[in-house]
């Protein structure tokens, strides 16, 4: 397999992409063996010489290459023993294939249409360097996916939110650090919290922080858009279990309890076990359960947001539109004109 690598250097952050082509050069070896180290897994000596086609001896002398170039490699002793690469400061090489080079590059240009203040611009300028730098082959490949794709943002600029808030936010979850922030409720309220940080779940357009309410004694979920002035309590937390032990099954749970403008049912022609087995953020919509055919709530804020969640469900699963309201009718219209322009596709 061809392998692109890029080394981030410290400090001015030069990019330089090498390509192997032949593990038989011992310079392509070591790389390929760095690659393979930084998987973080624990490789005992003949299962990297098998990786690598050569011999257990080659396999060390290329490992105190590694070390000689500065890479702490941690020998591990022992029948169950091996190599791994240790934890550190020094950021080694990183190693892509050609799909993993692509990947990475479409990953930046999806970024341009997240809710994030000041991403696009940042994403945009990654994505040019790297592109820079990709072998054509691969380049080729990354400017057919995003020069013939363009990102559309459903939401307005109310909805953005700024990208030191979201870094301030996930290093307490990480730190286990109780928040601070201002908050506008869905009255419209300013309102304080006090809150333990768990996780952050992004649904659609919108980012959620789910945290547990010191104030309240209970799990809330707040919109990122609606919170401001995030700063640390200095109070470190024990970490509470999270309900179903699934941080987005329990916001879209919460979400699907909140009071839209606008609902309607769906009749769906699977039986209820296996949709909530495959859909079990849709528990707590479920209106009329059975066999062979459910019925679920589908709720939203406005008509085309309500088109849409049946348009996925009808990926899925043969869906009807229930109920004779002004809503339904609506939603029905909709999923004809949209089935009209997908047949003059």
């Amino acid at each position: 397999m061809r392998t692109v690598s890029v080394r981030i250097v410290a400090y001015d952050q030069k990019m330089s992409f090498l390509e192997e082509s032949d593990l038989a050069d011992p310079t392509g070896r070591v790389l390929r063996l760095l690659s393979l180290l930084q998987t973080h897994r624990r490789w005992s000596s003949g299962d990297l010489a098998d990786e690598l086609g050569v011999t257990a001896r080659t396999v060390r002398r290329d490992i105190d290459r590694l070390r000689l170039l500065g890479y702490d490699v941690d020998a591990i002793p022992g029948r169950e023993g091996g190599y791994r690469l240790a934890a550190g400061s020094h950021l080694p090489p990183l190693m892509f294939d050609d799909d993993e080079a692509v990947a990475i590059a479409v990953g930046l240009w999806s970024a341009t249409a997240a809710p994030l203040e000041g991403i696009e611009e940042t994403a945009l300028r990654a994505l040019a360097k790297i592109e820079s730098l990709l072998p054509d082959r691969v380049r080729r490949r990354t400017q057919a996916i995003t020069t013939n794709m363009t990102a559309y943002r459903w939401y307005g600029d109310e909805a953005s939110i700024d990208i030191e808030s979201v870094t301030e936010l996930t290093d307490t979850c990480r730190d286990a650090e109780q928040l601070r922030f201002d908050y506008v409720d869905k009255e419209g309220q300013p309102t304080r919290r006090l809150v333990e940080p768990h996780h952050l779940v992004a649904v659609d357009e919108r980012w959620y922080l789910l945290a547990w309410d010191v104030r309240r004694d209970d799990w809330r979920t707040f919109r990122l858009d609606r919170l401001t002035e995030p700063r640390r309590a200095g109070v470190r937390f024990e970490r509470r279990p999270i309900p179903d032990d699934d941080p987005a099954s329990f916001v879209a749970k919460n979400l699907g309890r909140v009071p839209q403008p606008f609902e309607i049912e769906a009749h769906l022609a699977v039986g209820t076990d296996e949709l909530l087995a495959e859909m079990h953020w849709l528990e707590d919509r479920v209106i009329l359960a059975g066999d062979t055919s459910t019925t679920v709530a589908v709720r939203g804020r406005t008509i085309s947001q309500l088109t849409a969640q049946v348009s996925r469900l009808a990926m899925r699963y043969d869906t009807t539109v229930g109920g004779a309201s002004d809503t339904a009718d609506s939603v029905r219209q909709e999923l004809v004109a949209l089935a009209a322009r997908l047949s003059a596709c």
